[in-house]
């Protein structure tokens, strides 16, 4: 389905759940589209209603030219979340998609919780050529080589030709995270669960580690791995995704 901001078209895909009221909506990565939640989006489905989107510049959503921001981008997560009819939404971020997700938090009122992975405090903190080169292709940024033995990597191929960002947009995207900044994270009382791969070469695990310290109610979860562990690592990850929102995730925010 599409919705439309400020002239931009918007797809987005929305699989209904048995709790109506709430939604887990997924928040994507600089340069990648939304197959990278395809290891995730499954297991939560079904207890769950789901949200998956294309952020500007990425798979069916319009690629207008640059710049762009993490502000905007969260704009365009309310259009989308407001079109879709959700009240209340979970929401899991990756990089690009965490701080978009901490954005929105601090601008708008459907957030119930946070599960934010390989995601910055600030843009100054990712290291800018290893986002770069998993843009272009490298998956060796995000995942082991074991992993990628594993894997059907011609058909991650597929995906990523039919999904990611052209080069224009993607160094949109990348720049808008480059630019980020959180503002105080003590002012964002919900629910956090911020998970990290303890190998990762776009984003350092401190960073995650002082993150998770510095949200009010921030819980840090190492995950062995580099950028995409939670994906490399997906079983391990989404039991404890599903846990947060079934519990913290669940509560009364401040």
């Amino acid at each position: 389905m599409f919705t439309h901001r400020a002239g931009v078209s918007l797809y987005y895909e929305r699989d209904p759940g048995e709790n109506e009221d709430e939604a887990v909506a997924f928040v994507g990565e600089a340069g990648l589209g939304a197959w990278l939640w395809g290891w995730q989006q499954p297991r939560v489905a079904g207890p769950h209603e789901t949200l998956v989107w294309d952020l500007r510049g990425t798979g069916r959503s319009d690629a207008p030219p640059g710049p762009y921001a993490v502000t905007e981008l969260a704009g365009d997560l309310e259009a989308v979340l407001a079109a879709a009819g959700i009240r209340r939404a979970h929401l899991v971020g990756a990089g690009l998609g965490g701080a978009v997700a901490l954005r929105y938090a601090r601008e708008y009122g459907r957030a119930r919780s946070l599960a934010l992975f390989g995601t910055p405090r600030r843009g100054g903190a990712i290291d800018r050529d290893g986002l770069e080169e998993l843009a272009d292709g490298d998956l060796s940024v995000g995942v082991s080589e074991a992993f990628l033995r594993e894997v059907e990597t011609d058909r991650i191929r597929e995906w990523r030709q039919a999904d990611d960002p052209g080069p224009a947009a993607a160094t949109a995207q990348i720049d808008a995270l480059a630019r980020f900044e959180a503002g105080p994270l003590y002012e964002l009382t919900l629910p956090a669960l911020v998970c990290h791969g303890l190998e990762d070469p776009v984003v350092p695990v401190e960073e995650g580690r002082q993150l998770a310290a510095e949200l009010p109610r921030g819980t840090f979860v190492p995950v062995e791995g580099r950028h995409l562990a939670f994906a490399e690592h997906a079983r391990a990850v989404t039991d404890r995704l599903l846990a947060f929102i079934e519990t913290e995730g669940g509560g009364e925010t401040e």
